[in-house]
């Protein structure tokens, strides 16, 4: 009887080599991982380099924003927090942003960079975008989920961490 379904987890290449579908697993979250590098370094340079958000308030301000979605949030708690020091939140969602962005782009950590893009994600879903209506137009629902697939993986190609293990084991291989 023939199945379907592959049960072996090592695929033997007789020759050496790999088909295009084994290489495009390989790579299948590097588009992934760039988007979501690249939009959370964008993110965190908008923030950090725009006086009008980097404010307590007025148009465009961390402060008015959050005072906005004040009684709209799942977790007012959270933005009352925020709000104690509007600005240093700021900061902090800037600089987390960048340090999520450029450990993803560049494949360092990838796994806890990815968890502090989706618990950043998380806390922006509870808070800003908690209020959307219908809820899959609050986008940070959708990078809470796009983060969890590199929670789970990491970063297996193209990244440090990956390079940083290529030379252990060849360390333990040496000795």
């Amino acid at each position: 009887m023939a199945h379907g379904i592959r049960t072996d987890t090592h695929t033997p290449y007789v020759d050496g080599g790999r088909d295009w579908r084994d290489t495009a697993t390989r790579y299948a979250l590097l588009p992934l991982r760039v988007f979501l590098g690249v939009t959370f370094i964008y993110a965190g340079l908008d923030k950090l380099t725009d006086s009008a958000f980097m404010s307590d308030s007025g148009s465009g301000s961390i402060g008015d924003m959050m005072r906005g979605v004040r009684d709209s949030s799942a977790i007012p708690a959270l933005v009352d927090m925020a709000l104690k020091n509007p600005i240093g939140f700021g900061y902090a969602i800037a600089l987390g942003e960048l340090a999520v962005g450029i450990g993803t782009l560049i494949g360092l950590m990838a796994r806890l960079a990815a968890l502090g893009g989706a618990l950043i994600s998380l806390s922006l879903w509870l808070t800003v975008s908690w209020a959307s209506d219908p809820y899959y137009y609050g986008n940070d629902l959708v990078y809470l989920m796009a983060w969890l697939p590199l929670v789970l993986a990491g970063a297996s190609v193209l990244s440090l961490d990956a390079a940083i293990r290529g030379r252990r084991s060849q360390r333990r291989a040496g000795y």
